[in-house]
């Protein structure tokens, strides 16, 4: 059974930098694209980034682009979330998701398997 745990959460000041990470179980990591998803109070949940198991291509939400980075290393089977320059605005409950797939993976219905999310709260 498929097990994700995300850490690395906590409260920062703005401008401050946080690393999130996720260890991955029970699937076949090197094929799993790892996708970053967030979810502010009242809000809908969001893409943020995602790194596809293919090479490890890239993409960000527009919002993030510039200030996160993802990555994710193979042999320990986990992905991470660098967040730089950190904004109020990027406060909320952080997730990291994987899928096979490696196409059409910064929509939440592409993906299978969720961990259970960590808080981050950015005060101004």
């Amino acid at each position: 059974q498929a097990q994700l745990v995300e850490s690395g959460g906590g409260s920062v000041q703005a401008g401050g930098s946080l690393r999130l990470s996720c260890v991955v179980s029970g699937l076949s990591f090197n094929w799993q694209s790892m996708g970053w998803f967030r979810q502010a109070p009242g809000k809908d949940r969001e893409f943020v980034a995602v790194a596809t198991w293919n090479g490890g291509k890239t993409q960000y939400a527009d919002s993030v682009k510039g200030r996160f980075t993802t990555s994710r290393d193979n042999n320990k089977n986990t992905a991470y979330l660098e967040m730089a320059s950190l904004k109020p605005e990027d406060t909320a409950t952080y997730y990291c998701a994987a899928t096979g797939n490696i196409v059409e993976v910064t929509v939440e219905s592409a993906y299978e398997s969720w961990g259970q999310g960590t808080q981050v709260t950015v005060s101004s």
